[in-house]
């Protein structure tokens, strides 16, 4: 049996489909949870945090962006972001611990 090219793209368009749904229910989770506040546990919130920054990984993947692609793309926006003074870098300073810790944790 030959390799089908287009069964792959089929199956790919079908995973794409697939990701986008799961990255539209997890964020839909989050916010179920955000709604009760402290009863969700801070370890459901952190666990609907991770899906859907591993959901839009693969969603990002099966686009044909590499993960190091998408990495290089985020330090740039955080980097854009503390350069024109964005209010959660100018109130928090989150931007400047976010680029450190990317720098630490994906070198």
């Amino acid at each position: 049996m030959g390799y089908n090219k287009n069964m792959d793209i089929t199956k790919n368009i079908k995973v794409i489909e697939w990701l986008k749904s799961e990255t539209l229910n997890a964020i839909a989770h989050l916010f179920g949870l955000l709604v009760n506040g402290v009863k969700s546990g801070q370890e459901a919130i952190l666990d609907a945090i991770a899906n859907i920054i591993l959901v839009t990984y693969l969603l990002g993947k099966r686009l044909g962006f590499s993960f190091d692609k998408i990495d290089e793309k985020v330090k740039s926006k955080v980097k854009l972001s503390i350069v024109e003074e964005h209010k959660i870098e100018k109130w928090y300073g989150d931007l400047t611990k976010l680029k450190d810790h990317l720098n630490k944790t994906r070198k």
